[in-house]
């Protein structure tokens, strides 16, 4: 079989586990990566005997498909650059900075029979792939993903940082409209808004309580979920999942009349499920996980967070 030619815009902090992963792939051939740092270029291509390039308009011809993992604002133009050269691309989540510039780019992939996969990561968790045998019509959902301060992804907020995964998450599982949604949050440390809470009320009657945190004492990734028939809790960084859920034969049990169920997942790798995952798209030309149209739709909903947030800070400005 044909290697797919691919390179990497971008060695940063996941540029370059991206770069790795791509190497240790057999039906991949990694032809090059991509920075404006030249050094920080060089030093990732030399240790996957990779090219490095400054101006990624140097990888147009000389590959198939590539990963997009560079600052947010830029998504939109490098994207568009090689999808109008046939060239198929994954996109780090958020997939573009608003709404008029993703329809842009899934048009033209559309148009021109291209793929988009956009890089919400926590889609390869094998907790969230088990969820979908278990969740059946939640009516609420609490979910909280805390990080410590790590310095990444300033660029954009909280939301579209991090909350957007469980936006995606959430939506996913919910499969109905949004009705209503009341939002808050502030900066902290950066420019940027560091913590935000949401409040998601879906028209099926379902509520979701998202809170997101990068200014938090310690790492937590967990969401609960009630539906008719169980509680289910998921720990993403543990890969686990716990099910109470209603037996009146369990008479021994610490809840009686519950029956208390917990999942553990061998921890897998994510990043090289992703991006195994968009090379097998690349290659049979089949829809991949996560669309451009599903991307567009959790940054939809994160940008309608920020707006509330926007809104109720220039309120109190005002008063």
């Amino acid at each position: 079989m044909k290697k797919v030619r691919v390179g990497v815009v971008g060695t940063g902090y996941l540029g370059k586990f991206h770069t790795e992963k791509y190497f240790q792939m057999s039906d991949v051939e990694l032809v090059g990566v991509v920075d404006i740092d030249e050094r920080q270029a060089e030093k990732i291509a030399n240790g996957v005997s990779a090219k490095a390039y400054k101006n990624y308009r140097d990888l147009i011809g000389k590959v198939d498909a590539v990963s997009i993992v560079v600052p947010t604002h830029a998504h939109f133009s490098i994207s568009k650059d090689f999808l109008e050269n046939d060239v198929d691309v994954l996109i780090e989540k958020p997939i573009t900075t608003t709404i008029k510039e993703a329809d842009e780019l899934i048009s033209i992939s559309e148009n021109k029979g291209l793929i988009i996969q956009v890089g919400h990561l926590e889609r390869f968790n094998p907790a969230v792939l088990a969820l979908k045998d278990i969740v059946n019509n939640p009516r609420f959902i609490e979910s909280h993903r805390l990080s410590t301060f790590k310095g990444r992804g300033t660029d954009v907020s909280v939301v579209l940082d991090l909350m957007i995964h469980d936006i995606d998450i959430i939506t996913s599982l919910v499969k109905s409209e949004i009705k209503n949604l009341h939002a808050a949050g502030t900066p902290i440390i950066t420019n940027q808004v560091d913590i935000a809470n949401t409040r998601i009320e879906f028209e099926n009657g379902c509520v979701a309580n998202v809170t997101a945190s990068r200014i938090s004492a310690k790492d937590e990734r967990k969401t609960r979920l009630f539906q008719r028939d169980a509680y289910i809790s998921v720990d993403f960084a543990n890969h686990e999942i716990n099910i109470v859920r209603k037996n009146n034969d369990e008479v021994n049990s610490i809840i009686p009349g519950m029956e208390i169920k917990n999942l553990c997942f061998t921890k897998g790798d994510a990043l090289k499920d992703e991006l195994a995952a968009f090379v097998k798209s690349v290659s049979s030309r089949q829809e991949p996980e996560v669309t451009g149209q599903i991307g567009r739709n959790a940054l939809k909903v994160a940008l309608s967070i920020m707006e509330q947030i926007d809104h109720l800070k220039n309120q109190l400005i005002d008063q």
